[in-house]
């Protein structure tokens, strides 16, 4: 259990969408708008743990043509939602930016994340604690990287929203906006170079 507790730590706290959105968010749009948005992830984060544990995700994505269309999706969307937090509060005419987005991004950020499905899959079909009771083992799995997941991207959006307290000039933030969106993208970037690398 201590090992799966370490795994849980070290797999959440490292970058991927959703952390590095939720700082985006933060830095770009104030913590009220981001817990919204915080929410939308966990939420969206525990219905890609049950499509999971229950082998949904497995079913789906072991479609060929889905799994594609999952992925060129999941770009495209990550590219709008990074052009979101880089051109927050500024007047560029081609993006509405100045409503954040919500809990439904969040949730559709993590239907499409590849790092929720590979973190999720190397969770609860690894680390097997309690091999004689399957129910109590994924229960206490879910409780366990809930306990962690909170505190991590609430830790994450502090982070963005101290950034946006600092009160920097205009241009300072909007090159903080488009570093953390372009973190985001690199690390989608690797996530799928490796997913392609795989197959």
């Amino acid at each position: 259990m201590l090992s799966f507790a370490a795994a849980v730590f070290l797999l959440i706290i490292t970058p991927g969408p959703g952390v590095l959105s939720t700082a985006g968010m933060g830095a770009a749009y104030g913590f009220r708008p981001t817990l919204r948005y915080v929410f939308g992830l966990w939420a969206g984060n525990n219905l890609v743990a049950l499509a999971v544990i229950t082998g949904v995700a497995a079913i789906v994505l072991g479609v060929p043509v889905v799994r594609n269309v999952l992925l060129v999706a999941s770009v495209v969307y990550l590219l709008y939602l990074a052009a979101r937090i880089a051109f927050a509060g500024t007047r560029v005419a081609f993006i509405e930016a100045k409503r954040p987005p919500g809990i439904a991004a969040a949730l559709m950020l993590q239907a499409i994340n590849p790092k929720a499905y590979a973190v999720n899959t190397t969770l609860f079909t690894g680390f097997a604690y309690a091999p004689d009771n399957l129910v109590w083992e994924t229960a206490s799995k879910l409780v366990i990287f809930n306990l962690f997941w909170i505190p991590i991207h609430l830790a994450w959006a502090w982070a963005g929203v101290t950034l946006e307290r600092l009160n920097l000039g205009v241009r300072h933030q909007f090159h903080i906006n488009v570093v953390m969106a372009l973190a985001m993208l690199g690390v989608v970037i690797l996530a799928l170079l490796s997913s392609f690398g795989a197959n």
